[in-house]
């Protein structure tokens, strides 16, 4: 699923969320860069990585959090691509058709944010805050942050997983998971403790971590969708660096830039990224009539995607048993260049013929959810047509694959396989 938007914002801001909202202390009072320079000794002590450059920091307003994110949204996000990830958004029902992508994350992340590092002037920024055990949370994130980028070069890192937008948001898993990590060890070590001999803290940190962003006026009224994958990196991406460190020791640090995982899959179930499983790209589904149309926008739609889908229309219980069963998401954004017309062309493969019908019966239930109004034509075992809000369907079952075609002018369009 394209994350032009969020990837973009959450690369550039790398921040842990669930800022508390209280009036700002002054720069003047605030002591907090002091301890700069304890701290990367304690992050080179974790993680085997040596400081190879002091570290620019400064105390932010969250008015200028607001600035910057808009700021990078005119930099580098070009306008169709904004408009083709909010098209395929709504399409696959994971906003509503009167959703502003846009105001919605930017607004989202200014509340969220409690401090970021900005990999492009390589500088830190600490919000304002009377709260000082906030602060020193947020600047040890952040420190954390540049030291995987003096090291690894976060800029490129990122840029690299841009062919595959699950894969991309892997990438952000690992960079905020470990940042996580590091921050959670370091608070551990205060007590005497560790994540690697009570691996249950990592647990504990993640989940205190998605709470806390749950406690915004904007956070709450965002759509699951927007919700989920802002949460993704910090919550789940701290488990996976739990389980890479089990695994490889200090030396997992530097192996996740390495060997980045590919897919959303990868984070969800370390043991598959230990054994190097690829995801499987099944062919979206063809027009008849695709010398009508263009395409939009392009790309992979992973377990992650999948889940939070499932979970909007069929419930958590079905989302938790069938989503892992996921193997491989493909999905093509087609608009008919008379009359601006959009279809998605959407192919998802589950690791048997079983998970495949069970998913193709769900998906059902995610057609009927996200229109006001589902016509059905015809039913079969393998294949349901009909009509929806936004023009003709075809959903099809073959073997452990699903395709759908949604918003066709007429049935014929949908290619035969």
């Amino acid at each position: 699923m394209k994350r032009i938007l969020l990837a973009c914002l959450l690369a550039a801001l790398l921040a842990p969320p669930g800022a508390a909202q209280a009036p700002p202390a002054s720069v003047e009072e605030s002591h907090l860069f002091q301890d700069i320079g304890r701290i990367m000794a304690t992050l080179q002590e974790i993680t085997g990585l040596k400081p190879l450059k002091p570290v620019a920091s400064e105390i932010i307003s969250r008015e200028r959090v607001k600035q910057f994110l808009e700021d990078r949204i005119r930099d580098e996000v070009k306008p169709e691509e904004l408009r083709a990830e909010e098209l395929t958004l709504k399409k696959f029902g994971f906003v509503p058709p009167d959703f502003d992508l846009r105001k919605t994350t930017v607004d989202l992340l200014t509340e969220q944010a409690a401090a970021f590092y900005d990999y492009r002037k390589k500088r830190l920024y600490v919000l304002e805050s009377p709260d000082e055990a906030l602060q020193q949370m947020a600047l040890v994130h952040e420190l954390a942050h540049a030291l995987a980028d003096q090291h690894f070069n976060l800029d490129k890192y990122i840029q690299r997983g841009k062919d595959s937008d699950d894969g991309a948001m892997a990438r952000l898993a690992v960079m905020e998971g470990q940042a996580m990590w590091i921050m959670a060890e370091s608070m551990a070590r205060q007590m005497n403790l560790s994540l690697k001999t009570s691996p249950a803290l990592a647990t504990y940190m993640g989940r205190e971590m998605g709470a806390a962003a749950g406690q915004f006026p904007v956070f709450d009224k965002a759509p699951l969708y927007l919700q989920e994958t802002l949460l993704f990196p910090y919550t789940r991406g701290i488990l996976f660096q739990q389980a890479v460190i089990e695994k490889h020791g200090q030396e997992g640090f530097g192996l996740v830039f390495q060997k980045p995982p590919a897919s959303t899959r990868h984070i969800l179930h370390p043991d598959q990224y230990f054994a190097g499983e690829k995801p499987a790209q099944p062919p979206a589904p063809a027009l008849a009539t695709a010398g009508q149309y263009q395409v939009l926008a392009e790309g992979s739609i992973g377990e992650l995607d999948h889940w939070i889908l499932l979970r909007q229309y069929a419930g958590p219980e079905d989302a938790d048993s069938l989503a892992p069963a996921w193997r491989g998401g493909r999905y093509r954004l087609h608009e008919r260049k008379k009359d601006k017309r959009v279809v998605l062309a959407y192919a998802s493969q589950w690791d048997s013929e079983e998970s495949a019908r069970r998913f193709f019966d769900k998906y059902r239930q995610v057609l009927r959810g996200k229109w006001n109004a589902m016509d059905v034509a015809l039913e079969e075992a393998n294949r349901l047509t009909g009509k929806g809000d936004d023009g003709y369907f075809v959903l099809r079952l073959s073997g452990n694959r699903v395709f759908s075609l949604e918003g066709l002018s007429l049935l014929n369009e949908a290619k035969a396989p």
